[in-house]
This record gives structure tokens, sequence and C-alpha cells, in this order.
């Protein structure tokens, strides 16, 4: 079975009996799983549309949530095992991701595809800048504490 159908029959999984197409089940999926923080597999349920989505600004939103994903994907492998010798220098790469997630965001509106993308930028230059003030020592990131993000 390839990677695409064990995520296509991830989705189905998340909404058993959905009606709607299969692109807004995976966009869907990707809320669900990133409010479970189940960051990486939220980027690759969302990696499928940004594969093959020929409409190049849609494309740079999706690409932007995927890069948010991967960055708290690092905070979260950070909070999880500090000491370890790679997840403990995950601070600086997910600051760079969130930076990246940003310029993809740049020029659009802030209410997108459900999505309210002011809320979404505050959030990620609070956790980049709050990584950075304290020199990359403190990852702010905890499960109790984890953003979420909900569609409009």
């Amino acid at each position: 079975m390839s990677k695409r159908e064990r995520i296509s029959d991830f989705v189905r999984s998340l909404e058993p009996g959905s009606t709607e197409g299969a692109s807004q089940n995976y966009y869907s999926a990707f809320f669900q799983l990133w409010n479970a923080q189940k960051y990486y597999e939220a980027h690759d349920v969302l990696e499928q549309l940004w594969l093959v989505e020929k409409n190049a600004e849609l494309a740079r939103f999706y690409q932007a949530l995927i890069q948010a994903a991967g960055a708290f994907v690092h905070l979260q492998k950070n909070y999880e095992q500090p000491s370890h010798a790679k997840h403990g220098r995950r601070l600086r790469p997910a600051t760079r991701l969130f930076a990246l997630a940003l310029r993809n965001l740049e020029d659009l509106p802030d209410e997108y595809y459900a999505l309210d993308l002011a809320v979404l930028r505050e959030l990620l230059i609070r956790y980049r800048d709050a990584i950075i003030a304290v020199d990359f020592k403190t990852n702010p990131w905890s499960p109790e504490t984890a953003p979420k993000l909900n569609l409009l």
C-alpha cells in the first residue's frame, strides 16, 4: 500500500460516511489532527493536497500550513526529549519553519479557506519570537498549552 493510499484510508477513518469531496476531507482532517497534537500526521495529510494543487495561491497556503505543522513537530519532539542529541536541537529549525510559513501567508487575506489567517500569523509570530527571545534555550510549547486551529 502506498503512502497516499494509507493516508486516504486514514482520512476516511476520521470522517466515516462523509459526503464531502476528498479535498475537503483532507483539509478538515488537517485541523482534527492539529488539534489532537498530531502535527506530523497533519503535515502528511495536507501534503497530499499541496502536491497536486494547480492554483499557486492555494498551494502556497497549503505549504504554509504544512510548514507550521512541521515547526510544531520540532517543538513537540524537543519537549518530549530535550536532552536527545537530535531533538534537543530542534528549536532553530522550528523558527525557520515559522518564518517560511509566515512568508507563504504574506499577501493572503486575513480570512482564507475558512481560516482566520490573522490569528494564525499571530500564533506563528508569538512562538517564533518566544524562542528567539530566550536565545533558543526554552521551548514555549507544551501539551497543556498547545494551540488549536479552528475553521470559521
